[in-house]
């Protein structure tokens, strides 16, 4: 489950600095959006 959480969060932080944005709010939502997906699989029940 921990691997899981961790590679899910590597993943989601390997795309997001491969779509590299431009803005300093383009940033901020980047961050928001992997905090989004790495709290959404922490609390995701199989």
């Amino acid at each position: 489950m921990v691997r899981k959480v961790i590679f899910s969060a590597a993943l989601v932080g390997l795309l997001v600095s491969a779509t590299a944005c431009k803005t300093v709010k383009g940033v901020g939502g980047d961050i928001q959006s992997v905090g989004q997906a790495g709290s959404d699989s922490i609390h995701k029940r199989h």
